[in-house]
């Protein structure tokens, strides 16, 4: 008998077991929650119209939070006072605080930062609005931002309407009508315009909150066309996920389309011709450095108040003029701790005019000269014990300290490409350098012979060696002692270095025809990875060519120079100068050695937008929000049937 209803009880556990695997079930815990919160209602009503309220309610399905909602959340028209926006529960409140100006649309463009509390379901694009006359406005045009200099996106920019009948004043006077913030793609839409209207679209990245250009330090982008809003019944393919692997179906959705889509703004600084001094500082005893925020031709000037001034400095500036130092000769001034100076130079009034301005300054250096002077002492107790030593043990040593030789350094690679020369860059400012105490020779056959060269002064601590380079030479740079001699007297020790020019076959060369360029003026850059510049070339004919290009992957830039400057130029709002065009070639270009790489290429074909390769564009989209699908992965590990219900089934 106990056999019996041992059996027995074994075959109802299998029975059991069977089952439980045949039929549906649900994990420990239950499911994820896979639905996005749902709006069930809104005080006002959504796309009501004689609205009066300023406060708004929207009621969702289920708990729900707002992410960022200062910089997720749009208001438009552009509220001067800050809205209140909150997400309490089920509820979003929003409270404007303008007043509610008559026959308007309102939209209150939620993006997609609002999502359910539990786990992050997003409800998608969500905008919300209402008009405080008898029709709302339901138009909406879109487009992209592009940074000019580059083609980067940009993100977080206002883009707003005016009425394009208005005078181009306005956009320095007036808030924008509408507006709409960009998104990680430079993309940006602005809902609730008004039919049948012409408007002129602007970008702004808004410093004061004013929504409108008043500082030069403001980004912008503007343009001449007129947008004219209409709207067509379209179709569009949604694809739904029945997890992170798995397609579930694609399906054809009807949609309103609205036009224009691809309006495009080059967003750009104006040149910050406002002249400040910045900061003044004597980080080294052995000079004065100045820091502007715009350079000017007219550099300033220094009088001592309590020392002679008397050809007291050398005068080295940057480039762009914006930074100026003043090196002291005498070294009795460089030993001083306290250098009182007077200093004149031009500053921006509050007109905007270039003012000579006299201001005292006390410049001390970090370090004071006891302190240094101790710290020499140190390092030459520290010498002399070492000759003590090498005395002792009868090795070679120094009974004199050597004096320090002139810090310089010499860029010169052990294989040159024929294109590239050779600095020389001094840690002081330079008064003398005798070519005739510096010799190239090249080698040919097995005879060393002298090479010709140029020796240029490019600033006060830097100059540049031209040679005639002939491809796979051999060249032996020798410079003699006392060859450069710095202003306080150091001079270099003799130095020699041999290199060799690399040949022909070790490059490739690139040749672009460009199409529709040909009577502009034309900067080529080929870029790295890092969209850093590795050469440069122009041209005037179409015809763009790179010479002794190493071999790798590059890119190519191209900017139309219309002052034939050389350099890219930002754009000027008050002349109506729109920036320098930009170009990028939309592929990678592969360069091996001995190629000849030549390539066509249209730079108007493609949209901006759709131009700058993915690797070299550093402001990456973000990741869209989608619903995680964890449910049919969660059931497929457990061995479990699973079929989603919708809430109305819970």
């Amino acid at each position: 008998m106990v056999a019996t209803g041992f059996v027995v009880m074994l075959l109802c556990s299998l029975v059991t077991l069977v089952s439980s695997c045949a039929r549906m079930g649900s994990p420990d815990g239950g499911w994820y929650d896979e639905d996005p919160p749902q709006v069930v209602g809104a005080s006002p009503a959504d796309r009501g119209t004689n609205v009066k309220a300023k406060k708004v309610r929207i009621s969702f399905d289920e708990f729900i939070k707002i992410e960022n909602a200062t910089e997720n959340v749009v208001v438009s028209p552009p509220q001067i006072e800050m809205p209140e926006i909150k997400a309490t529960g089920k509820r979003i409140e929003v409270e404007l605080k303008d007043s509610l100006k008559p026959n308007t649309t309102y939209t209150i463009d939620f993006s997609d930062a609002i999502t359910d509390n539990n786990e992050g379901n997003p409800l998608g694009n969500y905008t919300y609005s209402f008009s405080t006359g008898a029709e709302i406005d339901t138009m909406e045009v879109s487009g992209y931002v592009l940074e000019a200099e580059n083609l980067e996106p940009v993100k977080g920019i206002m883009v707003g309407l005016y009425e394009s009948g208005l005078p181009d004043s306005v956009f320095t006077t007036e808030p924008l009508v509408r507006v709409a913030r960009t998104d990680s793609r430079g993309h940006f839409v602005i809902k609730g315009i008004a039919a049948g209207g012409c408007y002129r679209v602007y970008a702004l990245q808004d410093a004061d909150g004013d929504y409108h250009f008043t500082q030069k330090s403001e980004k912008i982008a503007f343009n001449h066309d007129v947008v004219v809003p209409s709207a067509k019944p379209d179709t569009r393919q949604d694809t739904l996920w029945r997890d992170s692997v798995h397609l579930e179906r694609i399906t054809v959705v009807p949609y309103t389309h609205f036009f224009p889509d691809d309006i495009m703004l080059r967003a750009f600084t104006e040149v910050q011709t406002d002249r400040v001094l910045i900061k003044n500082e004597r980080k080294d005893p052995d000079h004065i450095t100045f820091y502007f925020s715009y350079g000017h031709d007219e550099l300033p000037t220094v009088r001592g108040l309590n020392f002679d001034d008397t050809d007291a400095f050398i005068v080295d500036a940057t480039e762009k003029k914006d930074t100026v130092t003043f090196w002291l000769r005498d070294t009795t001034l460089v030993n001083q701790d306290t250098l009182t100076v007077e200093t004149k130079y031009l500053m921006t009034d509050t007109l905007g005019q270039l003012v000579e301005k006299v201001d005292t300054f006390t410049m001390m250096p970090k370090e004071s000269y006891a302190k240094r002077q101790k710290q020499k002492q140190k390092f030459f107790e520290e010498w002399q014990k070492k000759q003590e030593k090498l005395k002792k043990r009868g090795e070679p040593y120094d009974s004199i300290m050597p004096v320090e030789p002139i810090v310089l350094k010499i860029n010169a690679p052990q294989q040159l490409d024929p294109d590239k020369n050779i600095l020389f860059d001094s840690k002081y400012p330079l008064q003398k350098a005798d070519t005739s105490m510096i010799h190239l020779y090249t080698k040919r056959d097995t005879v060393w012979y002298q090479a010709r060269y140029e020796l240029r002064k490019l600033s006060e601590l830097k100059y540049m060696l031209y040679g005639e380079w002939r491809p796979e030479q051999e060249y032996s740079l020798e410079i003699d002692s006392m060859a450069f001699c710095d202003i306080y007297g150091f001079v270099n020790h003799p130095q020699k270095m041999g290199f060799k020019v690399k040949g022909n076959d070790a490059y490739s060369t690139l040749l672009f025809t460009l199409t529709g360029m040909k009577d502009q003026t034309v900067v080529a850059q080929l870029l790295n990875a890092n969209d850093a510049v590795v050469k440069e070339a122009t041209s005037d004919n179409g015809n763009v060519e790179f010479f002794y290009v190493n071999p790798g992957t590059y890119y190519l830039r191209i900017f139309v120079d219309r002052n034939k400057n050389g350099l890219w130029d930002t754009g000027n709002y008050a002349l109506d100068e729109q920036p320098e065009d930009v170009y990028y070639y939309h592929e990678e270009i592969e360069c091996k050695a001995k190629w000849d790489v030549t390539l066509n290429w249209d730079p108007k074909e493609r949209l901006l937008n759709l131009q700058k390769p993915d690797k070299l564009v550093k402001q990456k989209g973000d990741k869209k929000k989608t619903i995680k699908r964890r449910n049919a992965e969660r059931a497929e590990k457990l061995g479990i049937k699973y079929e989603p219900k919708k809430k109305s089934e819970d």
